[in-house]
């Protein structure tokens, strides 16, 4: 059995760049902030998008859990990136917008049925199928709406 350890490798600088992603969780938390900060320049000139978007990820992570006591802000201002670029935050905010779209897809529905009345299947898969800038104008015109048929009217026209 052969063991490695991470802090016996040598400088970071001349490691490969995935091993050195390795190596910046043993560094100590005074130069980490300037090796993280050249880790990302790196990728971003020896690396394919893709790839540099996951060492972001990664390095993020680690200085993160690295610096914990901090804000996100504050990570931020030290590895000169905002948190926005990464996947994970892309995740929640896609996750966030979806929700907040069948939030709204929901109450049009529960308008509408207070509105005119129990809504046929068809109509109701209907207006699940809005996008959502249909769905804000359905919200609009519905207030003007007195029976069903002005509704079927109104997809009629989408």
């Amino acid at each position: 059995m052969y063991r490695v350890y991470l802090d016996e490798l040598g400088d970071i600088r001349q490691l490969p760049l995935w091993v050195a992603l390795m190596v910046l969780t043993t560094i100590d938390e005074e130069q980490a902030p300037q090796e993280a900060r050249y880790l990302l320049e790196r990728s971003s000139g020896e690396q394919p998008e893709t790839t540099s978007r996951a060492i972001i990820e990664l390095v993020t992570t680690i200085m993160v859990y690295k610096f914990e006591q901090l804000s996100r802000k504050e990570v931020e201002l030290m590895l000169g990136i905002t948190l926005k670029e990464t996947r994970v935050y892309q995740e929640i905010k896609e996750e966030g917008r979806e929700e907040g779209e069948q939030r709204e897809r929901s109450l049009i529905l529960r308008q509408l049925q207070r509105r005119v009345g129990e809504l046929a299947q068809e109509v109701r898969e209907r207006v699940e199928t809005l996008c959502l800038e249909q769905l804000e104008n359905l919200g609009e015109a519905l207030l003007d709406f007195t029976s069903v048929v002005d509704l079927q009217a109104w997809l009629e026209t989408r």
